[in-house]
């Protein structure tokens, strides 16, 4: 019959529910615990899953293990280029866990390495939010927040000449008629609010980073403008008419210009503006309403230039000493910086550094007069179309001081209108930096006056370039500069003997010799010259292996410092090759290190080099061969392990190292990421006596007043910005660390004396402390800004290296306070110290 079968009561059923659930989960749990035994991550983050979609109220029980298992996962994940799997279980944890700090930062990380750094920073600030103490993510965010939004839009907000010089420009423009107004590349959107203030009816701006653009809609909406201002998220070469703006517009303002002028595109973008978005210029004479005319501002440009004598560009673009802690550069290796490129290459690189010439360390002398090297009107199609294609230039500058030609510094002015201009000279306060050419590849870079400075300009690949820098001296009527002359170039010579000569030395060289070219960042060039750097580690290297072999080594030692003395052609001595077994040395400092051929010199030793680059280990094995060592002396480790995260193991399985060099410090000024843990690893690896250097590290810091510190850190209020509120919103993005300072020419007043922060000690790690507190005599009355700080490196206990020392291609780094101390002289402050694995806070306890 239907229905004739007793339906069980409500309870009962929801009893056996339970138990049928209760048992699921039960055997998820177990099957999650069996394949996390035996690493199968995979399934035990798909019982996990099942367990806390049955059971939520087990979350708090399971949320480590089921991290643990999300982030194993994600690797294998992530090691198998599966990127959509790996996102969607970051996805489904974070549904589970939305308010879980580890996770947020986890799915960061993995995003930020994808390359999708803006939302990777979101995820970052949101674990920052939910745990302002997770020290792991701030470092996350605050490393993102440097390329989201960069440093020098404080700057440059904070410079209210320049802020008042545009809003003067383009009021004039649009109370002139121009009413309709395009901001190309519109940052934090100052400009186009200059523009609707001053009463255009129609105001566009464009942004491509999307996290500037959502920070200029927050801004515009803020100040009440959002119904006059439309923002476009998109390349000013991406505009179509209509689709995005209604019609062509009378008036384009831009500041898309950098250090050399040229190199954000502006006149491509303009190019482009003039043909397809603004309305036709004017002509010369012709009246009439300026709505119907288009025009731009900055109108035009004056690209400025001067040849520069400067120790400190010097020795970041050009290696100086021949002879390195006893090992002889090859004069077939030609060391150059990323600065000098050639425009024949595949890639295109910058071909300029920048500097802030007014605080350079050791400052500058001024070989030339000021010169000038181009003009540009933004106003003028043809003119535009004509700078890409243009030949170059020769200039002929005449020399006026003598001394040593290291660079062209180049600035500009800008022409806003026939009324107002900024100029970026180093003689003036701006907020720009001035964008530098070092000089290579001369026979003799001493001038004097009456010499002449030979070169080429040019706008290339949207870059202004300037090449073929030689001298020509006041007593020859020949060019004596240039020593890398192609073939064709040496008709240059100015006689028939001079020509002869030349071919007779190209006859005469050797044909079999290698000539390398080796790339070297400017940092890495500066440590190639640092003479004190590898001096100590040599004396610390010797010491630490004649301790482990005192007599034979000692002697072997002796004998190759010997012969090292007499020339840098001897050889091996017979001693290196009586020791059988050698001593292992590793050397995984980033970037280029000569420091394994150095341990290559003291005795039996087997070194390795961690150097990634191939003309970089072509270059370390023709220094070898100049130095006449044995072939193969010098390993490089990255070919012996099967990837970069293994690079800390055993040189053969029953071998252990004797020498480990780490690299602790950035050039930036900060600790290295991960440092600690890979102290931890090194110290298993070390044989009985063996070292790592630097064995241990003391963080010293100071208390200063520095206006320029606040100003480049953070946006100090909306006078700055002509009454426009933009601080609150682009300063969500300020980072609490400066760093690539030179404490030397910081503008700054010292408020007490040098004091130890922090000692971290690789060597024996229970000498560290997570959290310390330091007490700060204050010996100057005034207001605490900033704690700049550097660190002491010891190899050993008494061969130290000093990363604020002149020869250093170490910078430093300040930590900047939000809110300024006022404080009086013989007054104590507290400092906070903590330190969680590499990253350190420094709090001044209130």
């Amino acid at each position: 019959m239907p229905n004739s079968r007793p339906r069980p009561r409500r309870g009962a059923r929801s009893g056996a529910g339970a138990a049928g659930r209760d048992e699921l989960v039960s055997r998820s749990l177990q099957s999650a615990e069996h394949c996390l035994g035996s690493q199968d991550f995979g399934t035990a983050y798909a019982h996990y899953l099942l367990v806390l979609s049955l059971a939520p109220e087990l979350k708090d029980d399971v949320k480590e293990t089921f991290q643990y298992t999300l982030f194993r996962w994600a690797e294998e994940l992530d090691a198998l280029s599966r990127t959509q799997d790996l996102l969607g279980c970051y996805e489904q944890a974070l549904e589970l866990f939305p308010d879980d700090e580890v996770i947020c930062n986890s799915m960061g990380e993995h995003l930020f390495r994808m390359g999708f750094r803006d939302e990777a920073a979101g995820y970052f600030h949101k674990a920052v939010k939910l745990n302002p103490d997770f020290n792991d993510a701030k470092e996350n965010f605050y490393r993102v927040a440097n390329w989201l939004v960069e440093r020098w839009h404080f700057i440059m907000l904070n410079d209210t000449k320049r802020n008042t010089i545009y809003n003067a420009a383009i009021q004039k423009a649009v109370c002139s008629g121009s009413k309709s107004v395009l901001d190309i590349g519109a940052g934090t959107g100052i400009l186009s609010m200059f523009a609707r203030k001053a009463g255009a009816h129609s105001v566009y701006a464009c942004e491509l980073s999307k996290t500037m653009y959502e920070l200029a809609c927050d801004v515009v909406a803020a100040n009440k403008m959002e119904e006059g201002i439309k923002l476009l998220h998109m390349k000013s070469l991406d505009i179509k008419i209509p689709k995005h703006i209604p019609e062509r517009v009378s008036l384009v303002v831009t500041e898309t210009v950098d250090a050399g002028l040229f190199g954000e595109g502006i006149v491509e973008s303009l190019i482009h503006a003039w043909e397809h978005l603004l309305l036709q210029p004017k002509t010369k004479g012709e009246n009439g309403n300026c709505e119907k005319y288009g025009k731009v501002i900055p109108a035009s440009a004056v690209i400025f230039g001067m040849a520069v004598e400067c120790a400190e560009i010097r020795r970041h673009h050009r290696v100086g000493v021949k002879d390195v802690a006893g090992i002889c550069l090859p004069t077939n290796v030609k060391f150059q910086s990323p600065a000098y490129s050639s425009v024949d290459g595949e890639e295109t690189i910058e071909p300029y550094t920048t500097e802030k010439m007014s605080r350079v360390p050791g400052g500058y002398l001024a070989l030339t007069e000021c010169f000038e090297i181009m003009t540009v009107d933004f106003n003028n199609l043809q003119e535009l179309k004509s700078l890409a294609t243009k030949k170059p230039d020769k200039i002929g500058i005449p020399v006026t001081k003598a001394g040593t030609l290291d660079a062209i510094v180049v600035w500009f002015a800008l022409q806003l209108d026939d009324e107002h201009s900024l100029s970026t000279s180093p003689s003036e306060e701006t907020c720009w930096e001035q964008a530098v050419y070092p000089v290579h590849d001369l026979a003799d870079y001493w001038i004097k006056p009456g010499d002449q400075v030979m070169m080429e300009v040019s706008c290339q690949d949207c870059y202004l370039r300037i090449q073929s820098i030689n001298v020509f001296h006041s007593e020859h009527e020949m060019e004596v500069g240039k020593s890398f002359t192609r073939n064709k170039d040496l008709l240059s010579f100015g006689n028939e003997a001079e020509l002869c000569s030349a071919l007779a030395n190209l006859q005469t060289s050797k044909p079999d010799v290698v000539e390398q070219t080796c790339v070297l960042e400017s940092t890495e060039i500066a440590l190639l010259n640092n003479i004190p750097y590898h001096e100590g580690f040599k004396m610390a290297m010797k010491k630490v292996l004649s301790s482990l072999t005192p007599e034979k080594l000692g002697q072997a030692m002796d004998t190759q410092c010997q012969n090292n003395e007499m020339s840098c052609e001897s050889g091996p001595s017979d001693a290196d090759r009586s020791i059988p077994e050698p001593l292992y040395v590793l050397d995984v400092s980033e970037g280029f290190s000569v420091l394994p051929v150095i341990a290559g010199t003291l005795g039996q030793v087997k070194p390795y080099s961690s150097v990634e680059k191939d003309q970089h280990r072509v270059t370390l094995d023709l220094i070898c061969e100049a130095n006449h060592f044995p072939k193969d002396t010098l390993e490089f480790w990255l070919r012996h392990v099967e990837d970069e995260s293994a690079v800390l193991q055993r040189p053969k399985s029953d071998k252990l190292w004797s020498i480990i060099i780490l690299d602790v410090i950035e050039p930036s000024g900060l600790i290295q990421q991960e440092i600690m843990e890979k102290a931890a690893i090194s110290r298993c690896l070390l044989q009985s006596g063996g070292r790592i250097f630097p064995q241990h590290v003391l963080m010293l810091g100071l208390l200063v007043e520095s206006q320029t510190l606040m100003e480049e850190s953070a946006v100090q209020g909306a006078e700055r910005t002509l009454g426009f509120t933009i601080a609150p919103f682009i300063n969500q993005f300020q980072v609490p660390i400066r760093v690539f300072l030179d404490l030397s020419s910081l503008p700054c007043i010292p408020l007490s004396k040098p004091v130890e922060l922090l000692r971290l000690d690789l060597m024996t790690p229970y000498l560290n402390t997570s959290n310390r507190e330091v007490k700060v005599r204050i010996c100057k009355s005034g207001q605490v800004t900033a704690i700049p700080f550097w660190y002491h490196m010891y190899l050993d206990d008494e061969i130290m290296l000093d990363t604020s020392s002149e020869a250093s291609h170490w910078k430093q780094a300040a930590v900047v306070l939000d809110n300024p101390i006022q404080v009086e002289m013989g007054d104590e402050l507290v400092l906070n110290i903590q330190h969680h694995k590499s990253n350190v806070s420094i709090t001044i306890k209130q």
